[in-house]
């Protein structure tokens, strides 16, 4: 049965990034994280990507997501505008900017995934607007042992008396990182 899961590593104190804007700091061990059994299992069951255009501008170039990405599967970005060139393309690996809202990003990931997984990468705005409008059905949240002080918080703007969660794994990770794997019980 297909699942929206929403991916996201945040620092102790819940920021997705420090008051730059900068993740370095949440990810220094990126090339291990590719290789963990959590993020190989994500891999395997994800049949396409939602994420927002911050995250999308992320990459330093955004040809890179090609052959690169570890996931190689239709992205769908929530942008306010389309990006001035298209980034490059794979037979798998397939862009499309979503301009309006966050349910319509969703649905057509959703299509495009078939009945394999849509996971929702980020950024914090996405990950609100998707945990808000009860379409996220789990959570795999990664902590990293660093303190941000300010940035972009998470769990902000959330209405919480309407969100319940239930754990359902935990896991220590690379580099200090520890995973939280929870279920969103409508």
């Amino acid at each position: 049965m297909q699942k929206v899961i929403l991916g996201m590593t945040i620092s102790l104190d819940g920021f997705v990034n420090d008051r730059n804007g900068n993740v370095g700091r949440l990810y220094p061990d990126l090339e291990a994280l590719r290789k963990t059994s959590s993020l190989q299992q994500a891999i395997k069951t994800t049949g396409a990507v939602v994420m927002g255009r911050r995250a999308y501008e992320m990459a330093d170039d955004p040809d890179s997501y090609a052959g690169n990405y570890e996931f190689q599967v239709p992205i769908f970005v929530l942008a306010h505008k389309l990006p001035k060139n298209h980034p490059k393309e794979t037979d798998t690996l397939k862009f499309t900017f979503e301009t309006g809202n966050i349910g319509g990003a969703l649905e057509k990931a959703r299509e495009a995934a078939g009945d394999r997984n849509v996971f929702v990468v980020g950024g914090a705005s996405v990950a609100q607007q998707c945990l808000n409008s009860g379409l996220i059905d789990e959570i795999l949240l990664g902590i990293m042992p660093v303190l941000f002080g300010e940035g972009l918080k998470l769990f902000e703007r959330i209405d919480a008396e309407k969100m319940h969660l239930e754990k359902m794994k935990v896991l220590e990770s690379t580099n200090g990182r520890t995973e939280i794997k929870l279920q969103v019980i409508k």
